[in-house]
């Protein structure tokens, strides 16, 4: 497995492993007209495409020997939803279901981490939903805390989520 940067060829198997990961985390119940348009509208190679050309984006995917198996995403401009929360938020780690707990998810988040805190960032936040207690216990393993909540929105309607902070440097 290698970590490396994204480039726009990946784009479309960051489409594709999101809609995977995306529907098999938050879908339990059947695939509503609904739930499939937003991620069949979200989760595209155009815009998978555009976040790899934005300065303001880090992609970094994990790269076996058939392809893509997991990618981080870090929006670099994006000021946490609590007081004095970092500007850096780790917008996006998804690791393909079947390649959980081989330490893909924590190699990618460090290697993120590193290129933040070269870019001057004191530390990152990301967003999880409130009932992704496994996701929430692994953020937590590498030193993340819980420092509010906020919601995550389709359409009109809204779900809870934890926001959890890690600060990268001294400040």
């Amino acid at each position: 497995m290698a970590i490396r940067k994204a480039s726009k060829d990946d784009a479309s198997s960051l489409a594709a492993l999101s809609i995977e990961v995306w529907i098999g985390t938050y879908l339990r119940n059947g695939v509503s007209k609904f739930f499939a348009d937003y991620a069949l509208s979200t989760f595209t190679t155009q815009i998978f495409e555009a976040f790899i050309d934005d300065k303001n984006e880090i992609v970094l995917v994990s790269d076996n020997s058939n392809g893509i198996d997991g990618f981080v995403r870090v929006t670099l401009e994006s000021p946490a939803p609590i007081e004095n929360g970092p500007e850096t938020e780790v917008a996006t780690l998804y690791v393909q279901p079947r390649h959980k707990g081989k330490g893909i998810g924590k190699r990618l988040l460090d290697e993120a981490f590193m290129l933040s805190a070269e870019r001057g960032r004191d530390g990152v936040w990301l967003a999880v939903n409130s009932e992704n207690q496994d996701a929430i216990a692994f953020y937590q393993r590498l030193g993340f805390t819980r420092d509010g909540q906020t919601t995550f929105r389709i359409g009109e309607q809204s779900y809870a989520n934890e926001v959890m902070v890690k600060r990268l440097l001294k400040t």
